[in-house]
């Protein structure tokens, strides 16, 4: 897909801050510094749309971007982040399972995994509840050009193996540096799209 516009709409801090507009949504999840913000900034082919930090926890919100005046690209809050406050992370988890519940326009969830570390078991529990809830889900495996060729292929295994990926979900390794993955991910979104 040719990106023409790319706008960000708005920071959500609950429910009711959500858009309005009945635009279809892929969302994208993950844990505190996979890359969500990298992946988003590299599919639309801007630097500095969603910002970056090596700080995780930075996004504390949901975020919506406007692509083509056609859809949304929704960047969730990251999970997992254990310097932040046990009531901190039960506002996040409540905001990101009442978008994921509740939305009835999100089309598409793209699992972010870091190449380098075996799922966690958040990892675990945020797979098993977007099965159970049947929300599809394409996992984009980060940081790819951080390994070997064939440390990557043996890391892709023990992912697939740990999380024990449903047929018909899409497993694609991704680098933000060379771009190597992004054609196959905008592949799911068009398809999730029409």
């Amino acid at each position: 897909m040719q990106v023409k516009s790319v706008e960000f709409v708005k920071k959500a801090f609950d429910q009711g801050q959500f858009p309005s507009r009945e635009l279809p949504e892929v969302a994208f999840a993950g844990r505190s510094n996979v890359g969500k913000s990298s992946l988003i900034n590299a599919l639309i082919g801007r630097k500095k749309l969603a910002p970056i930090s090596g700080q995780p926890g930075k996004t504390k919100t949901i975020d919506f971007y406007i692509i083509n005046e056609g859809f949304h690209l929704v960047d969730l809050p990251g999970y997992g982040f254990a310097k932040v406050s046990k009531d901190l992370k039960k506002k996040w988890g409540q905001l990101i399972e009442s978008y994921l519940m509740d939305r009835s326009q999100l089309k598409l969830v793209v699992l972010l995994l870091d190449i380098r570390h075996e799922p966690t078991e958040d990892d675990l529990l945020m797979y098993d509840w977007l099965k159970f809830h049947q929300i599809h889900t394409v996992i984009a495996v980060t940081k790819k050009d951080k390994l070997s060729r064939g440390k990557a292929i043996q890391s892709i295994k023990k992912i697939e193996e740990i999380m024990e990926i449903e047929p018909g979900d899409m497993v694609v390794p991704f680098s933000a540096k060379t771009k190597e993955g992004k054609k196959e991910i905008w592949k799911q979104l068009n398809e999730s799209l029409k």
